[in-house]
C-alpha cells in the first residue's frame, strides 16, 4: 500500500490534534499516520474545513466510537463523567477546530502568506479527496481520525517546480543590451524630410498623455512616464508588457 498523501501536511495535522488534546487533558497521545485505501463511511464527525488564502479544503472524519473516546478523555480530565454521544461529539469537534486553526498557521509559514480557517461545516456529501488516517493512542484510550485532503489544496501546497535553468543562463546575465525610450513615431514623405530646418516640428503618433515605450534590443518591453532624476531625464515603468505583445512589436 502506498504511503499517505502529502506527509508534511498530515504530520502537521497529527501534531496539532495531539497538542490540542494535550492542552485539555494534560497528556499527549502518540500519533501514527497511515494511508487509507478508500473514503471512510459516514460517521459521527464529518467536517469540511476550507481556508481563506488557499484553494481546497481538509476533511476530518471520525466514527462515533472514536469521537466518543476523545470527548470522554477530555471530560474526564475536567472530572466530568458523560455518556451522551452528542456532548462527547461536541468536545471532539472542538479539538478538530483548534487543530485545524493551528494547521492554517503552519500553512501560512510554509507559503509565506496569510492562510486562515474559513467557515467550516459538517457534511455528509462525498468528497473528492485523498484520504489518510491519524491513529491517536493514550494510556487508557485510543481513536482514529480520518483526514481527507482535496486535490486543490495539495496542488496549492506543492506547485510544479520551475524548469531548470540552462547551464549557460548565468553567462547571459552580464550581457549588455541597448536600452532606448521612444516618444513616438511618424511617417514623413522624403520631400518633407528634405524641407526640415532648425525649428521645424515633426508631429508624432502619440498623445502627450500617452506613456513612452522602453525598448531593449529593438523590442518594446515596457511603458512608463518621463521623470527627472537629479537633473537627468528618466522613465518610471508603469507597465511591463506581456510576451505576446512583445512579439507583436517585432513584426
Amino acid at each position: 500500500m502506498p504511503g499517505p498523501t502529502h506527509p508534511w501536511l498530515l504530520g502537521e495535522i497529527a501534531a496539532a490534534l495531539a497538542a490540542s488534546i494535550e492542552g485539555l487533558t494534560g497528556e499527549r497521545p502518540a500519533t501514527t499516520v497511515r494511508s487509507l485505501p478508500s473514503e471512510p463511511a459516514p460517521g459521527s464527525i464529518r467536517w469540511r474545513q476550507p481556508f481563506t488564502g488557499i484553494e481546497g479544503a481538509i476533511w476530518t472524519h471520525a466514527a462515533e466510537a472514536d469521537s466518543s473516546a476523545v470527548g470522554a478523555a477530555i471530560l474526564r480530565a475536567a472530572e466530568v463523567e458523560e455518556t451522551d454521544p452528542q456532548k462527547l461529539k461536541s468536545e471532539s469537534l472542538e479539538i478538530v477546530r483548534q487543530a485545524l486553526s493551528a494547521v492554517a498557521h503552519a500553512i501560512s509559514g510554509k507559503l509565506d502568506r496569510e492562510v486562515v480557517c474559513d467557515a467550516g461545516a459538517e457534511s455528509t456529501a462525498l468528497s473528492i479527496a485523498l484520504w489518510s488516517a491519524v491513529d491517536l493512542k493514550s494510556a487508557d484510550w485510543s481513536a482514529t481520525v480520518s483526514i481527507g485532503i482535496e486535490p486543490g489544496l495539495e496542488a496549492a501546497l506543492d506547485p510544479p517546480p520551475e524548469p531548470p535553468k540552462s547551464k549557460n543562463y548565468d553567462l547571459l546575465l552580464d550581457v549588455e543590451l541597448p536600452v532606448s525610450v521612444s516618444f513616438g513615431r511618424a511617417h514623413v514623405a522624403l520631400k518633407d524630410v528634405l524641407k526640415l530646418t532648425t525649428g521645424s516640428v515633426v508631429e508624432l503618433n502619440r498623445d502627450i498623455a500617452d506613456p513612452v515605450e522602453i525598448i531593449v534590443n529593438n523590442c518594446v518591453i515596457a511603458r512608463g512616464e518621463v521623470v527627472v532624476v537629479e537633473g537627468n531625464f528618466g522613465v518610471r515603468i508603469q507597465q511591463v508588457i506581456s510576451r505576446q505583445d512583445r512579439i507583436r512589436t517585432l513584426q
